[in-house]
This record gives structure tokens, C-alpha cells and sequence, in this order.
């Protein structure tokens, strides 16, 4: 019996072992969370859709006329009799006399109709295809935003963590003191008091991580439990950057809204031709068939050419003429607007790294050694309380602002990459 008890409780632990792993918390990096959003974003799926509805429009765009088949009986006489060769008797004959014809007629499209027509639609493929890349950029810039907030928001936590934990061992320091008679207790109570905000501290920053993950999960349209899910990547900065023209060069060509600009000018053009073209005089062959006796079987040929006395299309000719100067202002517009983003970006990029290279190089490390003098000072009785709480609060205050400020970096650096069109910062 207790052999069969001793096997079950082995086999119960190693299923618990074995269980646990799938449990375990897998961080996901940038590029597997961009693979994650392309395969699952709601938005996305839709936006693709549209390009597969373009090019089923390709098809019909192609097709060429349906011939049209009439057939006729003339000469039907319903009050017609005659006496039977057989029998003699009068019968019914209505359809002795009776003239079968038939046509058969196709409309034949002058001046490259069909084919422009394919053209037409496959640029507006192309423009649709353009269009989802832009809306997935715009996007983008919102998943790696989220993606940022998440990242600052663990780092924040980390660094409320470590804050209460430096108080913890701070304070069991100071109850030393107290037992050893070198510590009034006023100044202990003060001191455990101030470890109320380190608390608050670090359930504000759980909350904002909880609350970042949330807006992960919502782009990426996945229900994981948000214990379950996390992220991992760099929260860093660079000093380096490109040259402002180096960032507008790469966005002139790679931003699929301008591209989308241009393509609508070449569709114009090609919608124009097209208008020209179905202002063409298009004929329309016939071939006509029938019997008349004593011609046991006829057939004829002939062509219908309408007369263009007035030119109905002219209206749509001038139409497609003025669309092309419209869609030329409006790509000069796009242009416009893309260096406006970029050098927008840029100055924001600029302006935070300027305050960022002094943190990183100066203040974070006379915050750090200040409070720790500081605090050795106090311990020693060379420094007051307020001083060393004063210490301790602005170490406090320099490194919550230095990490806002790398995620300030990392956020301006999503919108240099939707304002570029593609990662340039990475």
C-alpha cells in the first residue's frame, strides 16, 4: 500500500513539474510582437481585404463585350389551312409560311478601351496596397508606443522596488540605532512614515504597467492574462542620429502615403486616356442567318457605326484632364507633410537627448552619491533628518526623471519611424 501511495505522489509531482513551464511567463521581443500584431490586428485584416477586393475589380475590368444573339419568325399566319397530302383533310398549318432568322452581333472596342480599363484597376491595386501600408505605419506607431509605455512602466516598477527596499534596509539601520539609544523615536516614526510613499510609489507603478500591457494586448488582439504576458527589450538610448536630411531622404522614399500620392497622379492620367478613349466611334459587327424560300439558307454581314455628331464624353474628358492637376497638388501636399513630420520628430529627438546626455553623464550619479553621503552623514550625526529626507527625495525625483525622459527618447523615436516610413530608430 505504500508503495502504490509513494508511486502516486511521485507521479503527481512530476505532472506538476511538467505542467509548470506552460504557466511561465514568455517575454516577447519588438519583432515578435510586430509578427503578433500583422497576424492578429483586427484593424489590419480588414485593411487587407481591400486589396484583395481590387484585384477581383482587375477581373471585371478585362472583361471583354458578351456578343448579343436575337433570333426571328416571321410570317406566322394563325387563320392558315391547308388539306393534308396524306389524308386529304384541312388541317391547321399556322406555321407553313413561317420565315426563321437569326443575328448574331458583337461590339468591338476601338483605341485600347479593355486594356486601359485593366490599367485603371491595377493601379488602384496598387493604390489600395499603398493605402494599408500607410495604415498600418500609423499603426505601428501606436503598437511601438504601447510597446514604450510597457517597457518605461517595468522600469519604473523596478525602480520603485529597488527605492523601498533601499528604505527597508535604511530603516532596519535606523531601529539599530534606536536600540542602541542613538536615535530619538520621533525621528524613526518620521522615517517609517516617508516609507508610505516609497509604497505608493510602487503600486502606482504596477498599476501602469498592468494598464500598459492592456493596450499591448488590445492591438495585438490577444486575450492572454496579462500575468502571463510580457515584454523584454532594450530601455536605452543612443546620442547618435542621423542628419535631419538623411531622415527626409529615407522618408521620400519610403513613406506609402506619398507613394499613394504619386500612384493617384499615374491612375489620373490613365483615367484620362481611358476617357479619351471611350469617346471612340466603336463598331459593332453583325452576322445575320435566316431561310427564305425558295433559299433554303441565307446569311449577311454588316457593320453599325454610330455617327459621334455630338460628343457625349466630352464632359468626362475634361473631368479626368482637371483630376490629374488636382492629384499633382495633392501629392505636393503629401511631400509637404512629410517633411513637416520629420522635422517635427527630429526636433523632438533633439531636444530630449539634450537632456538626457547631462543625466546620464552628471545628475544621475550626484543624485546617487549626494543621498548616499547624506545619509552616512545622518547616521553619524553629521546631518539632520529633513536633510537626509530632502537627499533621499530628490534621488528619488532625478531617477524617476531620467527614466521618463528615456521613454520620452524612445516615444519620439516611434515617430521618427512613422514619420520615416520605416524603422530608423531602433
Amino acid at each position: 500500500m505504500k508503495t502504490v501511495t509513494s508511486q502516486t505522489a511521485s507521479l503527481a509531482i512530476l505532472a506538476v513539474l511538467c505542467a509548470a513551464p506552460v504557466f511561465a511567463q514568455t517575454p516577447f521581443t519588438w519583432q515578435q510582437i510586430k509578427d503578433k500584431f500583422d497576424a492578429a490586428n483586427p484593424t489590419l485584416k480588414a485593411a487587407r481585404l481591400n486589396i484583395d477586393e481590387s484585384r477581383a475589380a482587375e477581373v471585371t475590368a478585362y472583361l471583354r463585350p458578351n456578343p448579343n444573339v436575337s433570333g426571328t419568325l416571321d410570317q406566322l399566319n394563325p387563320f392558315s389551312t391547308m388539306p393534308s397530302p396524306v389524308s386529304g383533310n384541312t388541317v391547321y398549318r399556322p406555321f407553313a409560311n413561317t420565315l426563321p432568322a437569326g443575328e448574331i452581333d458583337y461590339l468591338h472596342e476601338r483605341n485600347h478601351q479593355r486594356e486601359l480599363r485593366l490599367e485603371s484597376a491595377q493601379k488602384s491595386t496598387g493604390i489600395a496596397a499603398s493605402t494599408y501600408s500607410d495604415q498600418r505605419r500609423t499603426l505601428l506607431f501606436s503598437l511601438q508606443g504601447a510597446f514604450v509605455q510597457t517597457l518605461q512602466a517595468k522600469a519604473v516598477r523596478q525602480n520603485a522596488q529597488e527605492n523601498l527596499d533601499y528604505w527597508d534596509r535604511d530603516l532596519a539601520v535606523q531601529r539599530r540605532r534606536l536600540q542602541a539609544g542613538d536615535l530619538a523615536q520621533v525621528d524613526l516614526d518620521r522615517l517609517e512614515l516617508q516609507r508610505v510613499q516609497f509604497e505608493s510609489d510602487y503600486e502606482t507603478a504596477v498599476v501602469n504597467l498592468r494598464t500598459a500591457k492592456i493596450q499591448l494586448l488590445t492591438l495585438l488582439n490577444d486575450r492572454t492574462p496579462i500575468e502571463q504576458f510580457d515584454v523584454t527589450g532594450p530601455f536605452d538610448f543612443t546620442g547618435h542620429l542621423m542628419a535631419l536630411e538623411e531622415f527626409r531622404d529615407a522618408a521620400l522614399n519610403a513613406r506609402p502615403d506619398l507613394k499613394a500620392a504619386a500612384q493617384s497622379v499615374e491612375l489620373a492620367r490613365t483615367n484620362h486616356k481611358l476617357a479619351i478613349a471611350n469617346g471612340s466611334t466603336d463598331p459593332t459587327f453583325t452576322v445575320d442567318f435566316g431561310r427564305n424560300p425558295p433559299i433554303p439558307v441565307y446569311f449577311g454581314l454588316s457593320v453599325s457605326i454610330p455617327l459621334r455628331i455630338f460628343d457625349r464624353n466630352q464632359g468626362e474628358k475634361a473631368r479626368t484632364e482637371i483630376d490629374i492637376g488636382r492629384n499633382e497638388r495633392l501629392e505636393d501636399a503629401a511631400q509637404a507633410q512629410v517633411f513637416s513630420d520629420v522635422d517635427s520628430a527630429y526636433v523632438t529627438l533633439v531636444s530630449v537627448l539634450n537632456l538626457l546626455r547631462p543625466y546620464r553623464d552628471k545628475y544621475m550619479k550626484l543624485a546617487r552619491d549626494t543621498r548616499d553621503r547624506v545619509s552616512f552623514s545622518y547616521q553619524n550625526g553629521g546631518a539632520s533628518l529633513l536633510d537626509y529626507l530632502d537627499a533621499e527625495k530628490a534621488y528619488r525625483d532625478v531617477r524617476l526623471a531620467y527614466l521618463n525622459l528615456i521613454g520620452a527618447y524612445l516615444t519620439a523615436g516611434a515617430q521618427m519611424n512613422m514619420a520615416v516610413g520605416r524603422e530608423v530608430i531602433l
